[in-house]
């Protein structure tokens, strides 16, 4: 589990195709890592497989992965996003991160808002009953709060939120461009909420 505050955007030392898995090697920066532990990189939760001193951990990216998040265009020197998994004895900053991409956005406008900035992206729409107004939302492994909804055509939600200077400047979203794609997470309490409610929905 994770809360959405990342810890650094670290680039990628190397990314190697075995057939239609994919193994990172990620110059995280944490020199006390553990064989096995979760890191989650631009929000997908992600195992150490090995690591060395220095803290360049390597990690195994299955096909299913792949399919369901932008880890698939990782390459030499891309800049991910790093968070390690929530401890119960320090605080919840962001909000309840899985690690589990529901779908992936895409980029399609940044504009300045005083010293912040506001982007929007374009998610699958069948997401968008996730979504509220104020709610949390994580974007590359990112807690944003929504500022706006509205509909993008083609099956697709357009959300905006408003990203401070620190998050700006201490996550990969300064190196992202107009058309590139993001890793969506909605709320998973949403999505209990409905699972336990829809019975008494459809009778």
């Amino acid at each position: 589990m994770f809360s959405g505050i990342v810890e650094t955007a670290a680039p990628v030392r190397a990314a190697t195709w075995t057939g239609g898995s994919l193994v990172a090697h990620i110059d995280t920066g944490f020199t006390d890592l553990t064989l096995g532990e979760s890191i989650a990189v631009n929000g997908v939760c992600l195992t150490v497989t090995a690591f060395d001193a220095a803290g360049t951990a390597s990690f195994f990216l299955s096909p299913e992965t792949i399919a369901r998040s932008n880890l698939g265009r990782l390459g030499d020197g891309r800049v991910v996003n790093l968070e390690r998994s929530v401890r119960l004895d320090t605080r919840l900053c962001g909000h309840m991160v899985q690690g589990h991409v529901d779908g992936k956005g895409r980029l399609v406008a940044v504009e300045p808002d005083s010293d912040a900035r506001r982007i929007a992206v374009d998610i699958p729409a069948e997401l968008g009953r996730y979504c509220v107004e104020k709610g949390s939302i994580a974007l590359d492994g990112i807690s944003l709060t929504i500022n706006g909804l509205a509909p993008a055509g083609d099956d697709r939600l357009r959300v905006a939120v408003t990203i401070i200077p620190h998050t700006w400047d201490n996550t990969n979203l300064r190196d992202i461009s107009i058309g590139d794609e993001i890793n969506v997470e909605v709320d998973v309490f949403a999505k209990y909420v409905e699972k336990l409610c829809l019975p008494y929905l459809t009778r």
